[in-house]
């Protein structure tokens, strides 16, 4: 069985769109997305919109959360003042270009999915079982990870959030984070998602998908959201 894991689109439509191709052509059984669908390019309705026409199961990221309740802030962590201050202004746009109807729909999705698939029990949130906005990266200790499976009763525990991709092989269990489709922190600005096979045993792969990131750089520029977003998607990276 395949079950593809997307996650952070950050309203990319175009990596949205190239990602969901790429999973058909891989005969994925399954597509669950970990959040944060809104936030930092033009295109927050649409993403949402392709999400609810694919019946994707989807869980609410911090940003998700911010917008569907029009917060101020969406629990989200910044390296400075000047990318705080970048950081409202894309929660102010956001807000404003999204329908109320979609923020409805933003606010209803639930803080986890659980399934279980051929024996194995998925926990699927998008920071940790703890917080909506915890950063679970790879330098995670062993202990604490464990720790974090253990209380949340499951065998692989999916996160999202940090936009970095990692896999964490723990005796029996696994701690995956799926990356970003949309805005990637790791130096690469293609499209990234985690397409899990599950059979006797249980193996990861990091898919990077082509898209024509250019293009979403370029509608950014075009709309009222900072131009620092636009080389954010070009570096794929932004710290």
């Amino acid at each position: 069985m395949k079950v593809a894991i997307i996650s952070d689109i950050h309203a990319n439509i175009i990596a949205l769109e190239a990602v969901l191709k790429d999973i058909e052509e891989q005969n994925a059984d399954l597509v669950y997305c970990l959040g944060d669908l809104v936030g930092y390019a033009p295109f927050p309705n649409e993403v949402i919109k392709l999400i609810q026409e694919k019946n994707i199961p989807t869980v609410m990221g911090n940003y998700d959360d911010g917008i569907g309740y029009n917060r101020f802030i969406c629990g989200c962590s910044y390296k400075d003042a000047e990318a705080e201050a970048l950081g409202h202004r894309s929660i102010a746009w956001t807000k404003k270009h999204t329908s109320e109807e979609n923020k409805s729909f933003l606010r209803n999705l639930p803080k986890e999915i659980r399934v279980d698939l051929l024996g194995k029990k998925l926990l699927l949130v998008h920071g940790s079982p703890n917080r909506l906005n915890e950063y679970v990266t790879e330098e995670i200790p062993e202990d604490y990870a464990n720790e974090l499976i253990a209380l949340a009763g499951t065998d692989i525990l999916i996160c999202g959030h940090t936009h970095f991709p990692f896999e964490m092989v723990l005796n029996d269990k696994l701690l995956i984070n799926a990356g970003s489709v949309g805005r990637p922190k790791h130096g690469d600005p293609h499209a990234l998602y985690a397409l899990i096979s599950i059979a006797m045993n249980v193996s990861v792969e990091f898919r990077k998908v082509s898209y024509d990131y250019e293009a979403i750089a370029k509608a950014i520029e075009a709309s009222e959201l900072p131009n620092e977003f636009a080389e954010h998607i070009r570096a794929g990276k932004y710290e």
